[in-house]
């Protein structure tokens, strides 16, 4: 089926649904690398308005990629709650874009809802929203995780530490991760880009990070973000895992490129629910992820990182816009139900975001979709040495996203990553979002940072070091082997 549009006496005719949703992304590079952008502003213009005459019922009932030959179509499909489609199916993308920007879109509708929109139409509806509806309508979203600790909940605003070492060295890693910490930063995960994939640096790391926790009696996780099946086979050799860690994609032969199937995630997702069954992790946990309650005893384990651009970096596009196979990562993500899903916006580079605006688009995006689907979205407000952007534009899209509702963001040492060589966000950025907003760190991790000294209330204590020094004190604990 073909649309039309006129803009101004210009007639324009897109093929198929395919390519109407490719003309109406905002301008990315990795689009037009990709031979899929708009030709012209005009063109797009009219794609969008021909997209906002498209009902949501046509747009599921015509798969971008063919669910015989493509996993991830498949699940969509599958997963997709029917009943409460019914309810939307009639709406036209623009009718929708209205609604979800009106009084009526409570966040109780909202969840209700999630299952019932795929990522098809999350990524229609996102192409016709300006910034400014992006950051409104996420606002209204809170998506709630648990684990050793509570995510996403309104007022709160959760940090990962990265504290990577461009050797992998136990103490540089220690030190760096603690820095986090007295910043009042780590309660999303204390979380590690291992600089060697070999099951015995990831499990020497998995017990490094542990043992930083259980000493501090920290209430927060730990995860080495090595490849899914290099973090298994350390689980096998008695490495302590809090999250199961892998980057995910839109399409199969994407996730394929990537060393990762559907099924190997639902096994991993079971075999680290088991482990923490032996530990006596998440007992009580009840966890609500958009909108479908988990079993009773089941909490979140998973995380996962995504990226506007991978597909098309990794040849398995199939002729889709990256938004909208970004959109479908996230379709991948819900259904493992993730305690974290981190969108690392710049980080790909600038062959698929090119510029500041192009990455502060795709981060409220991103979070605005990953929101609407149910996912407890971050973000890694980053970019790479090579793009046009920098300290300011990041900082642009910080605010952006906090005033959204993003779960948490990353805290690099002064921002910048020495063994990733990327820039991203620090624990003062954190700092200042919270008090510029009013925010807090995740309940139970605040409570800690009180009991410890480091928190005055719900700030940074100004005056003293004696807090500092008492935790400091105990590294020695920490490194012994």
């Amino acid at each position: 089926m073909s649309y039309h549009a006129t803009i101004r006496n210009e007639s324009f005719t897109f093929v198929d649904l395919r390519e109407l949703l490719a003309k109406a992304n905002e301008e990315k590079s990795g689009d037009h690398l990709a031979g899929l952008a708009a030709s012209s502003a005009r063109e797009r213009v009219a794609a969008k308005w021909a997209l906002a005459d498209v009902t949501l019922g046509e747009i599921v009932a015509n798969p971008l990629i063919n669910p015989d030959h493509d996993d991830v179509s498949r699940m969509i499909l599958e997963t997709q709650d029917r009943t409460a489609f019914d309810e939307i199916r009639s709406l036209t993308a623009g009718e929708f874009r209205e609604f979800l920007l009106s009084e009526r879109a409570e966040e109780a509708t909202l969840r209700r809802l999630s299952w019932a929109i795929t990522p098809e139409i999350a990524a229609a509806v996102a192409k016709l929203m300006s910034n400014q509806d992006l950051v409104l309508a996420a606002a209204k979203i809170r998506n709630v995780t648990r684990c050793r600790n509570t995510l996403g909940e309104r007022g709160v605003l959760a940090i990962r530490v990265q504290p990577n070492h461009p050797s992998d060295d136990l103490r540089g890693i220690v030190l760096s991760a603690l820095d986090g910490l007295l910043f009042g930063c780590g309660d999303a995960v204390i979380g590690v880009n291992p600089a060697a994939e070999s099951v015995e640096s990831v499990a020497a790391i998995e017990h490094t990070l542990q043992r930083l926790i259980e000493v501090l009696g920290v209430p927060t996780q730990s995860c080495c973000l090595a490849h899914i099946s290099t973090q298994l086979s350390a689980l096998e050799r008695g490495a302590p895992i809090d999250l199961l860690f892998q980057s995910i994609a839109g399409t199969q032969t994407a996730n394929e490129s990537f060393g990762v199937s559907l099924s190997l995630l639902r096994e991993g997702q079971e075999r680290v629910l088991e482990h923490h069954a032996s530990r006596g992790i998440g007992e009580n946990g009840i966890t609500a992820v958009g909108g479908r309650p988990s079993a009773v005893g089941r909490h979140n384990v998973m995380y996962f990182e995504t990226g506007q651009g991978s597909a098309l970096s990794a040849e398995a596009h199939h002729g889709v816009d990256q938004l909208t196979l970004e959109a479908r990562a996230y379709g991948v993500a819900r259904v493992f139900e993730p305690f974290l899903v981190n969108s690392v916006v710049g980080f790909i580079g600038p062959e698929y975001l090119a510029n500041e605006r192009q990455i502060i688009r795709a981060g409220l995006e991103d979070h605005f979709m990953g929101k609407l689907l149910g996912l407890p979205m971050g973000c890694d407000v980053c970019y790479t040495n090579h793009a046009d952007a920098d300290q300011n534009s990041a900082d642009n899209l910080l605010m952006l996203l906090t005033a959204a509702g993003c779960n948490y963001f990353m805290g690099v040492p002064c921002s910048d990553d020495v063994m990733l060589n990327y820039q991203s966000t620090s624990y003062h950025d954190a700092a200042a979002m919270r008090r510029l907003f009013g925010l807090r760190p995740a309940p139970e991790f605040a409570a800690w940072l009180q009991s410890t000294g480091v928190f005055d209330g719900s700030q940074l204590a100004i005056a003293g070091d004696e807090p500092r020094q008492r935790l400091i004190a105990q590294l020695d604990r920490v490194l012994q082997r």
